[in-house]
């Protein structure tokens, strides 16, 4: 889908507040609310707004530790790697998971209460998964920079 400049300064605002209403939208974009509905209606459609989040702070939440696993299959088949993504997408845990290219198959970022709960996740749910051959995990020590928003220009 082309995006014209109107679309991505909507896309923009909406990134940055998705609660914000189709008038305050409008007048952002000098716009009436008719074509901001439509093209609102035409980004949803075409799959470029997914869905409308609330973004949570997980520091307010009981879940304050943030681990990034590597981890590497015994076999990159292709049936292997759906085997993975299946069980790793039941996982609470893990909210998010990449399949990477170069020394590592997949890269998780995990979010756990303590170290504790980390050591019963590692150990009892993800070694436990079929064809693991290795997991390297990296504690997040501090966030410098997360963002929801993408570069729309």
């Amino acid at each position: 889908m082309q995006l014209d400049k109107i679309d991505k300064q909507l896309l923009e605002l909406l990134q940055n507040d998705s609660k914000m209403n189709i008038k305050e939208i409008a007048d952002k974009l000098n716009l009436t609310k008719t074509p901001v509905y439509e093209r609102i209606k035409k980004l949803e459609k075409a799959g470029v707004i997914e869905k409308y989040v609330a973004v949570v702070n997980r520091k307010k939440l009981s879940s304050n530790m943030v681990v990034f696993c590597t981890v590497t299959l015994d076999s990159q088949k292709l049936e292997q790697i759906n085997i993975f993504n299946e069980a790793i997408s039941k996982i609470p845990e893990v909210v998010e998971c990449y399949l990477m290219g170069g020394s590592n198959d997949f890269l998780l970022k995990v979010v756990v209460k303590d170290l504790n709960e980390y050591h019963l996740f590692s150990s009892g749910k993800l070694a436990a998964l079929p064809n693991l051959s290795q997991i390297r995990s990296t504690f997040v020590l501090n966030e410098i920079k997360k963002s929801t928003v993408f570069p729309v220009s």
